[in-house]
């Protein structure tokens, strides 16, 4: 009987430890550029296609899942559980939006069934408000 060939473990690297708190801190969606720019801010040798890779096995771990925001796909830590998102279209930043906008039945043409929903919401984040000087109004009227 043939010896079963495993795939080689995956070693614990400091490079995907370091991308890993970089999704525990920021807590919202994040592109791979960012992910490179605040994985640099601990350790300086982290670069795109490290990145990409430990995105990859992150994703096969089950550990993150891709959001599509316009702009790109970005990646989120998989428990965050049923939820939307803002970007921000002068940073394009995407942020998640706590909670479900409801029944989205009633917006779909008779004898459609929805299975899943995601809703986008664009237009300008706090810091970017702020930054322009505008003001920040908690609820749109």
């Amino acid at each position: 009987m043939a010896p079963t060939i495993q795939p080689p473990a995956r070693r614990k690297t400091r490079q995907r430890d370091v991308i890993r708190e970089v999704f525990l801190s920021a807590r919202r969606p994040l592109g791979p550029q960012e992910v490179v720019a605040a994985a640099q801010k601990a350790l300086p040798s982290v670069g795109i296609a490290t990145v990409y890779r430990a995105l990859k096995q992150l994703l096969g771990e089950g550990w993150l899942v891709p959001v599509g925001i316009a702009g790109g796909t970005r990646y989120e830590l998989a428990e965050t559980g049923h939820h939307h998102h803002f970007h921000c279209l002068d940073c394009d930043k995407a942020f998640n939006v706590p909670g479900c906008a409801g029944n989205v039945q009633k917006l779909v043409p008779s004898g459609f069934v929805i299975a899943n929903h995601e809703l986008t919401l664009s237009g300008t984040c706090r810091w970017c408000t702020e930054r322009r000087g505008g003001a920040i109004h908690d609820r749109a009227v």
